[in-house]
């Protein structure tokens, strides 16, 4: 449910309004050097704003940019937080315990007036109707409550410590298409057509983890497509993932797919670094696709419970155009958390 790994688990908590988000992880080594500062890299680069876009390099995409103009300019949320890392377990004299280590991130700018109205008219493409259903009407509705994209900070918080036991593999994901577009320098101005038609859009992500090595994996249900599907789905908005050739090698022959082996391993990637669900020492390749953010500004129809007809439904708040933009970090860190675990 809200837990993931067999060795390194992690488990999520909280929900957008709040009073904290935050993560357990079990199974961390002791002895790694941990304290706050190691979260504030990652945790900018999926932090929106100008803070955001200057952690990933939006500003210089787009030739500039002032901090007041990026969420416009850059399809973010006006939505900011401190976001800052408060360890609660498992460190001691900065360095882990090997004892269960829990983070917690505090929430502060929320706005739950925002949300008063997705009870009687639940938001088309989100949770908020699921959710009711599923939870008779007892679940937080407030900013998404635990379906909300907030939650994967702490998500991103364990992949910074995923990554520190992957020590000698590099994990790297960059956001490749936005809105169908992979020309990078197109990007604001799409971004900005969207926002000014109450809109939104989606975008792909690339991730490549390199130095791995041979033999990660097994065969059928937990090879390595399959847990880094599993994890990858799991963060909201995911709507398809592909490894090497993916879809494309459908259209091609086996001549054209296949991947010749040579001394060091096999000498193309088609494959995308796994046969057999099983690490075969080429770096690690896929691409995930993102839908656009569901809560746009423009009118929507949808069904008004307390009124028992249809209606329109105009959605109030601190919305992302495309938060796909804030999402290769937390690829990256998804990945790291398989990868921790198989190792």
């Amino acid at each position: 449910m809200n837990t993931f790994g067999r060795i390194f688990r992690v488990s999520i908590f909280g929900e957008s309004h709040g009073e904290a988000i935050g993560v357990v992880m079990d199974g961390v080594p002791e002895g790694m050097a941990l304290d706050a500062a190691d979260f504030a890299a990652d945790i900018a680069r999926r932090a929106p704003g100008a803070r955001g876009a200057e952690a990933r390099g939006d500003f210089a995409a787009a030739g500039g940019g002032s901090p007041a103009s990026a969420p416009a300019a850059f399809g973010t949320t006006p939505r900011v937080e401190a976001d800052e890392p408060q360890i609660l377990s498992g460190v001691v004299d900065g360095h882990t315990t090997g004892a269960p280590l829990t983070i917690i991130f505090r929430n502060a700018n929320t706005r739950s007036g925002d949300y008063s109205d997705f009870d009687a008219m639940p938001r088309p493409g989100h949770a908020d109707y699921v959710a009711a259903v599923k939870w008779d009407w007892a679940n937080d509705p407030r900013g998404g409550g635990h379906f909300s994209g907030r939650i994967t900070l702490p998500v991103v918080a364990a992949g910074v410590v995923a990554k520190k036991v992957l020590e000698g593999i590099d994990i790297q994901a960059e956001l490749i298409e936005v809105g169908g577009c992979a020309d990078r320098a197109r990007w604001p101005e799409l971004l900005a057509a969207a926002a000014a038609e109450g809109d939104s859009l989606g975008g792909v992500v690339q991730c490549t983890a390199t130095g791995l090595p041979i033999g990660l994996g097994e065969p059928f249900f937990d090879s390595v497509e399959s847990l880094v599907s599993h994890a990858v789905f799991s963060i909201p908005g995911v709507r398809g993932i592909e490894f090497g050739d993916g879809f494309a090698a459908s259209r091609m022959k086996g001549s054209e797919h296949n991947d010749p082996f040579g001394a060091d391993g096999p000498v193309k990637n088609g494959a995308g670094g796994v046969n057999g669900g099983i690490t075969n020492g080429a770096p690690l390749v896929f691409r995930v696709a993102f839908k656009p953010t569901s809560s746009i500004a423009k009118p929507q129809r949808t069904w008004n419970f307390a009124e028992n007809r249809e209606d329109t439904l105009k959605i109030k708040g601190r919305h992302d155009v495309c938060f796909a933009l804030r999402t290769p970090v937390i690829v990256e860190a998804m990945t790291a958390i398989v990868l921790a675990d198989l190792l």
